[in-house]
């Protein structure tokens, strides 16, 4: 029997989690910047605080990476890599997710998974059979392009890369690929991947879970429901931990990055050596700050919650206006920025009717 999850049923689950609920209340809701009709997907934060918002490949397209100075838009790096047409090494194809290491290195995961690998779907008239997939290095200190990874071992067909996190003591990077319901180790000298914990229980999606919405299942024009496996991410500032789960899933599981980095290991080895953390429900982004928290977004009850290291959930905000909240960053200043992506309103998953509500936005709350 499926299940059909709505904000209510999720608020009945977590008071029954057997975890304390806390509502911290730590500062009001603030908009740090308005995009009429551009959808912000990622977003991220440098020590300095920097605030940076990415936008996927749809229309009305504008910038793929933009820094948020003074509420405006500035595209990221320059408006050369804003293009759409080219040499693709040279301009964004799809910018899906960004991160900013602990060294201020800007990582920008430009993934364009083929229709049949991804979550969202994909035009019927699209015949591209593989993805489209590079993870670029920019330094924040200059602002240069440092080096372009292509992932030329990784099977296109099939992976969906999502979001990313940098490990800087290990030189890797770890990738979320709902399409092949793994994660990806990057070695950043060698270019070479390793995909690992595919199609286990802790990154397949539960297909019993369906999103509902003011009591309207979200799915597509043929029937079909949201679903996506091992989907957000975040990693420790000490780059100890790495913390995953899919959406369509209940489950917040942890694995110490030396096992990731572990060449050695095999699947049937690493699953022997992943946490259950806590019964978090169906959530979204994933960012740890620097006391070791885990934020995590909610679409169904409109909020951000966080896990401390002590295993408390403690509710960070809720308001009527984080309609799909995403990606996260945490600033030096203490304040947690994210994006408000409002994917269950997008036409395809409401019958070809449009029911975002404009201005899209990225807001933020003080937490530390």
């Amino acid at each position: 029997m499926k299940k059909v999850l709505s904000g209510f049923i999720f608020c009945l689950f977590s008071m029954n989690s057997g975890i304390a609920q806390n509502s911290t209340g730590q500062g009001n809701l603030e908009v740090v910047a308005s995009f009429d009709k551009s959808q912000p997907i990622g977003v991220s934060v440098s020590s300095t605080n920097r605030v940076f918002v990415s936008f996927p490949h749809r229309e009305p397209y504008l910038f793929g990476l933009t820094e948020i100075v003074k509420g405006k838009m500035k595209p990221y790096p320059n408006h050369k890599w804003q293009l759409t047409m080219g040499n693709e090494q040279e301009h964004y194809v799809n910018v899906q997710d960004i991160y900013v290491d602990t060294a201020d290195q800007l990582w920008v995961l430009d993934s364009k998974p083929a229709p049949k690998s991804s979550i969202f779907g994909g035009s019927s008239a699209e015949t591209e059979q593989e993805g489209k997939f590079k993870l670029i290095q920019f330094d924040l200190s200059n602002n240069k392009l440092v080096r372009i990874y292509n992932f030329e071992d990784l099977n296109k067909g099939s992976a969906a890369l999502n979001d990313v996190r940098v490990d800087t003591e290990k030189g890797l990077a770890y990738l979320s690929d709902p399409g092949q319901a793994a994660i990806v180790v990057l070695n950043l000298e060698t270019g070479k991947t390793r995909t690992v914990l595919g199609n286990s229980k802790f990154t397949l999606s539960d297909r019993n879970i369906v999103l509902s919405y003011e009591g309207r299942a979200m799915r597509d024009k043929d029937g079909n429901p949201f679903s996506s496996n091992v989907n957000g991410i975040a990693l420790t500032k000490d780059n100890r931990w790495f913390y995953f789960k899919p959406i369509n899933g209940v489950n917040l599981y942890r694995i110490e990055t030396k096992y990731l980095a572990d060449e050695s290991l095999r699947d049937i080895d690493l699953v022997e050596k992943v946490e259950n953390v806590a019964e978090v429900g169906v959530t979204h982004g994933l960012v740890a700050d620097k006391e070791g928290n885990i934020y995590l977004t909610n679409s169904l009850d409109y909020s951000i919650r966080r896990v401390t290291p002590d295993g408390k959930i403690e509710l960070i905000v809720q308001d009527p206006r984080l309609l799909w909240p995403d990606s996260l960053g945490v600033g030096a200043d203490g304040y947690l920025y994210f994006s408000c992506a409002q994917m269950h309103l997008l036409p395809q998953w409401n019958g070809g009717e449009d029911k975002v509500k404009y201005p899209f936005e990225v807001y933020r709350v003080k937490v530390l």
